[in-house]
């Protein structure tokens, strides 16, 4: 599940990237254009007001400062040929102001306006009578501090996003902790009570039949190691060698119906294997996935007669070995198909929901395999199935 989490974040980090890259260089480009386009047009009207003011007309002259420059929408400078601000407009600034301070503030922006696009020279009959210097159209101004806006609204889509995961993972750390203590004394019960059980009866004295309790002993001791070796090896890259699987499936079935009178249910188990392939498997993981498995079929009878099929057999190429599980139990919506290897779901009253979420962990990340709900129908009944490699 970890896996499947830090997959899921890298998938989200690439894509909202790869948007907020294209969105920004895209924006970039326009404002870029526009950019392009409005100095083009404000250098056509420098021009213009150039032309009028080499005129000898002094109505041209009132002309341009009533009727063009106090009109403009853009930036615009005029100076002297030493670079002294005459007039201006568009610059946030009362044209009517001319304090000291005032000059020296247009000074600073004519600077600044010099950085971005070359003055104009006022020429009269050769002579140098000033500058106009000018800037971009005040809605270029603004939207070029778009893209710095698009990256802080991914910025924070990604933080969002992480702590999103981050809480996931904490959750799912927790739930699975929780998880892992009441399915280990779970497991760990069942032998114990058989083993107190059996003692009580040796101390009871009278035993006809004691070398049968020993062998049932001997049973629950092993059953008891191999929850130990089990334990042991989650969180670590276990073993894994060419198994026989039908072998493996035999095993659980038989534990399971040893199992389900002590659950007051009746549950026919048939099972049915063909000659397969050998796969690579941990078989005490392995079969503890079965296991977890063939117990949610158990709980998931609401009949009188409960049925379970355990079968396997091999892909027409030889490739995988195929297992199913099938029950009559209870089924289940497609809402609920998507959720049952969740940590921490169950529909059960008393559940944890660790069984399938760990036997898809020790079939998927353990064993590189498949394991995922081949079919299942309200009040019909489920069909998990697991996929596994063969050994070539």
């Amino acid at each position: 599940m970890s896996r499947t989490v830090s997959g899921y974040k890298v998938t989200l980090l690439v894509i909202i990237l790869s948007i907020g890259v294209s969105l920004h260089l895209y924006t970039q480009r326009l404002i870029d254009d526009l950019r392009q386009e409005s100095r083009a047009l404000v250098s056509t009207y420098a021009n213009m007001m150039i032309r009028v003011t080499m005129t000898e007309s002094s109505e041209s002259l009132i002309f341009l400062f009533d009727e063009i420059i106090q009109a403009t929408t853009f930036p615009v400078i005029n100076t002297d040929a030493m670079q002294t601000p005459l007039w201006w407009s568009g610059i946030g600034i009362d044209p009517n102001d001319r304090s000291p301070e005032t000059i020296e503030k247009v000074r600073g922006i004519v600077e600044e306006m010099a950085k971005h696009a070359k003055p104009k020279p006022v020429r009269f009959e050769g002579a140098l009578l000033g500058y106009l210097f000018y800037g971009d159209f005040g809605l270029v101004g603004k939207l070029q501090w778009l893209p710095y806006i698009q990256a802080a609204v991914v910025g924070l889509f990604l933080l969002i996003g992480f702590m999103g995961f981050a809480q996931m993972k904490s959750s799912e750390e927790r739930i699975i902790w929780v998880g892992m203590a009441k399915e280990t004394a779970h497991q760990l019960g069942t032998p114990l009570s058989s083993l107190m059980g059996w003692v009580e009866v040796l101390q009871s004295g009278g035993v006809q039949k004691i070398d049968e309790i020993y062998l049932e002993m001997i049973k629950d001791l092993k059953h008891l190691a191999r929850i130990s070796q089990r334990f042991s090896q989650i969180g670590s890259k276990p073993a894994l060698k060419p198994v026989f699987l039908p072998d493996i499936l035999s095993d659980v079935a038989e534990y399971i119906r040893r199992r389900t009178p002590t659950l007051q249910k009746t549950v026919e188990i048939e099972e049915a294997y063909e000659a397969v392939p050998p796969v690579l498997a941990n078989g005490d993981l392995f079969q503890w996935a079965v296991e977890n498995i063939m117990k949610n079929g158990v709980d998931a009878m609401n009949k009188a007669e409960g049925a379970i099929t355990i079968c396997c057999f091999a892909s027409s190429d030889q490739r995988l070995v195929h297992v199913e599980i099938a029950d009559n139990g209870r089924g289940m919506d497609n809402r609920l198909k998507k959720k049952i290897f969740r940590p921490g779901f169950s529909t059960k009253k008393r559940g944890w929901g660790l069984g399938l979420s760990l036997a898809r962990r020790i079939v998927e990340e353990y064993h590189s395999g498949r394991l995922y709900v081949k079919e299942s129908h309200p009040g019909i009944g489920t069909v998990i199935c697991m996929d596994l490699n063969t050994v070539r």
